[in-house]
Order: structure tokens, then sequence, then C-alpha cells
């Protein structure tokens, strides 16, 4: 198929046409900068408002999204994000408030990141939580550095290795290396498990800790998560927590029950605030007891009790160590702590225990569907995901042919060779959203699709064939960037 090339707006221009009229000046004028600051020239488009309108409506309608369609995103959570949540974040008390103003005027607010903080502790089982960091990786990088804060405390200099298992996500090796850390792998077992042999081998005096993501990244729940953290734990190290999985665990398992020292969750996956695009994510970190003086600083705090008929009084506190602020102001407020807040408030406890259960059940559901068709490499019950080899006998057809070819029967592929110990990975997660009825035809296209993979692989090779564009020549995009604006023909912004 042909990509079809939309007219940019600077094309939709006609001279003399506005969408707006200014109105003349009431106040005094003054003089503009010098001559040389100014540009001679600034060809704006010129258009009217319903045009504008209907063009950047019509480009976004070119976009998949998680309102549009299922989007099996592994590792990424791509859930619905509900409406109620943007209602939330748009109240007028949270839309117009600014981090600047003095703490007594912003105790509404105050007080829903007071009480996020008591939530996610009492969900995973920690001391404390900060709600600071903006992303996932960056609560990585956060937790990274109160363990290495902890263990210099303690005059502990000897520790420069980060345990980290080969099922891990690829943020967290890049987290250890910005501090300076040795990262050592950790190898699975054939179950999908931590190797319990490698690990002991790996566990002596230099060990920093180990980031483990439970469940990983092969969508498998630990069978030995007890014996891995113990053996970290009597070699003196730190126990991390990828949370980016908690979808899997709400309401079931506590990470801060199961003797983990730290862990990040992402609010932009676990709690529905909208994911992709850049942004805004969020990722607090929650810590055990012996790591609750390192947080950052500030936290938020009851620093006058209420009774009765006064409301408590919240403000800022800062943690005996802290590391310090980590991000300007105090987290993504309304782009991501609302939204998070009012979909637990939503739920409640059981509410968010049935999230864990159907995420589950939806993706073990899946993977019976797919077995037989593709091979599964680590065949067991699963949590939140699987992951399935994208390749057949026979067939030249792989991972990426698959993938595209899903997209004409109006899916979004899952994520593509990762993770990197499965050949040809292809990692499936419906989260807790998507009904039967949508699994099922996912489920009819990917055995359509495994056997147009005998019958006719150009299909395949060729696809996308139903989309408005065709498929992307996705190395050259990533080693030929454009990184620029457009510009109209013959204009500089020199």
């Amino acid at each position: 198929m042909a990509n079809i090339v939309e007219p940019t707006i600077f094309e939709l221009s006609s001279p003399g046409r506005r969408g707006v009229t200014m109105p003349a000046s009431d106040v005094p004028t003054t003089d503009l900068p010098p001559q040389s600051l100014l540009r001679s020239d600034l060809p704006l488009p010129e258009l009217a408002e319903v045009d504008v309108v209907r063009h950047y409506m019509k480009l976004s309608t070119f976009n998949y999204s998680v309102d549009g369609g299922f989007y099996p995103l592994g590792s990424c959570t791509m859930k619905y994000n509900p409406k109620i949540n943007e209602d939330a974040c748009r109240l007028p008390g949270f839309l117009f408030s600014h981090p600047l103003q003095p703490a007594e005027t912003a105790q509404g607010n105050l007080a829903l990141m007071y009480e996020m903080q008591e939530w996610l502790k009492e969900i995973s089982g920690f001391a404390g939580v900060t709600l600071q960091p903006a992303a996932g990786a960056h609560g990585e990088f956060a937790g990274v550095l109160m363990m290495a804060a902890y263990h210099k405390s303690r005059g502990d200099t000897r520790r420069v290795k980060m345990l980290i298992p080969d099922a891990a996500h690829g943020t967290n090796p890049a987290s250890v290396g910005m501090l300076g850390f040795t990262v050592v792998t950790i190898p699975s077992d054939p179950r999908g498990n931590v190797d319990l042999e490698a690990l002991k081998a790996a566990c002596d005096d230099t060990v920093v800790g180990m980031m483990l993501t439970n469940p990983n990244t092969l969508g498998m729940f630990d069978e030995h998560i007890e014996d891995v953290i113990k053996m970290v734990k009597d070699c003196g190290g730190l126990m991390y927590g990828d949370g980016a999985n908690l979808n899997a665990l709400l309401g079931i398992v506590r990470p801060g029950d199961l003797g983990f020292d730290v862990m990040h969750f992402n609010l932009h996956k676990t709690f529905s605030v909208p994911h992709g695009g850049g942004g805004p994510g969020s990722g607090p970190v929650g810590v055990s007891q012996r790591l609750a003086d390192f947080l950052p600083s500030p936290l938020v705090d009851i620093v006058e009790e209420g009774d009765d008929e006064i409301a408590p009084l919240y403000g800022f506190v800062a943690p005996k160590h802290s590391i310090g602020r980590m991000k300007a102001f105090h987290g993504h407020f309304g782009g991501g702590l609302v939204r998070a807040y009012t979909y637990i408030l939503m739920h409640g406890a059981d509410g968010l225990k049935d999230i864990a259960q159907y995420a589950v059940l939806n993706a073990n559901y899946l993977q019976a569907r797919l077995r037989g068709t593709y091979r599964i490499p680590y065949d067991r019950i699963c949590m939140h995901e699987f992951v399935v080899e994208g390749r057949f006998d026979g067939s030249d057809v792989r991972a990426l042919d698959i993938s595209k070819r899903l997209m004409d029967y109006n899916f979004h592929p899952p994520t593509n060779y990762f993770p990197l110990i499965v050949p040809e990975a292809l990692m499936i997660e419906p989260t807790e959203t998507e009904n039967k009825d949508t699994l099922d035809r996912f489920a009819d296209a990917m055995i359509k699709i495994a056997e147009e993979s005998q019958t006719q692989p150009e299909l395949l090779h060729g696809a996308p064939s139903t989309t408005r564009f065709g498929r992307m020549d996705e190395v050259k995009a990533a080693r030929e960037l454009v990184l620029c604006c457009w510009l109209p023909e013959g204009y500089s912004d020199q």
C-alpha cells in the first residue's frame, strides 16, 4: 500500500483567513526590540478555526490508541484510562493550583498527596513512600541512590556490584550504570526463575543488592522468591523490586511483606494514568523501614493534628538522611497523582484485587488459546503476561512480520524482541480491561497469521497492507533522525 501524504497546515493556508480577530490594544504600547532581534518575515499559516480543528482531528484518527482498540503491549500494561480520572484532575482546585503557593492555601492538594503516600504504603507493604519521581526509570534511579546511601552511611564501601536477572527490564542495568556500579547478570533456570546456583555464586560482601522484577518479563512469578531474597540479604545486600508488573499482585501479594527493601510504582501502568506519547509518567518509590530516612525530600506529612471539628494541617517534612530532591516541586501532581488517586478510590480494596485476578485470568486464557500454535518457551501458569516465539518451522516469517500483520487485523502489536532471552519474542499482556470477545478475536487473528505464515508468507512480509501507512524502514528512522520542525520552502529562521 502506498503511504498517503496529508497536506501540511501550511499547504492548507489561504491569505486573509483568520481564526480570531484581536481587539485594539487598550493599554499603552511599548517599543519593539532592536531591529537586529526581529525577523524580517514570519510566514505563519492563515486558516479559520474550523480548518485548524478539522486538520488536527483528522491527524488524531491516524493514531492507534487504547480507546480505539486492543493494545496488548507486554510489560507496559496499556489498560483503559477511565474518563472520571480526567474529570478529577481538571477540578479547579487541582487544575489552577501552583506548586509555589503557600502550603496553607493548598491543603486539599497536600491531603491528596498524603493519602496517596499512605495508600501506596498499604498496597505495597512498605514503611515510606515518595511521590517525586517522574517515571519508573526515574524511580529506579532514586531507589538505587537510596541503596548506595544506605551502605555509605554504614561505612560499607566495598559494595560495588548489583545483581540483575536476565529476565529484568532493560532500564535496571542503565540505572545501576549511572551510579558507577557493576552489573552482574544472573541467568534464569528452565522454568523462568532466578537460577539459585548462579545467584549463590555471585553473592558476596561486594554486593550492593539485587534488582528483581517479580513477576518477571516472562510473566513468571519466581517460585523461589523467598530463597532469592534470603540469599541476597544474607550477604548484606538490599532487595530492589521493579514494580512495573505490580498489576499482577494488587491485593494478593505485598512486595514489602516478601522482604523487598525498595520498589518503584508505575502509576502510568498499574493505576491507569495515560501511558505513552512522552508522558507524564509517574514513578513513586516505596521503601522498608531501614531506608525510610533516605527518601527524597520533601515528603508530605501531618504537621498539626486535627480533631472532630478541625482538619489536620498538612505540610512538608525532610527525612533525616534524605538523598535530596529528585524533581522540581512535588512530582507529576495533576498529570499523574490525581488520576491514580481517583482510580484507587473508585476501585477500593476489593476492586484492586479484582484487577490483578482478571489480568492474570486474561493472560492465562490467551496463553491457552495460543498453545500449540505458537511455541511457549516457559510453559507454565503465567501472571499478567506471557511470551511466545514468533517463528515457525519451515517458514522465514519472524516476530516483526507477525506484528505488522496484526495491524491489518486492527490490533496493536505486542512487544517485539523482548525479553532478550527468548528468540523472536512476542510479549503479550491483555490487562484486566479486555473482555472474552476481544481476547478471542485477538487469538483468532494470531492463529490465522500462523496459518498464513505457511500458505501466504508474502502477506506477512509486506504487512501492513490495510493501514494508512505501509511498513516503515525502522532502522533508517532510528539512524537518520529528523529533529527539526518543517518550514515553508525558501524560509530560513537564521
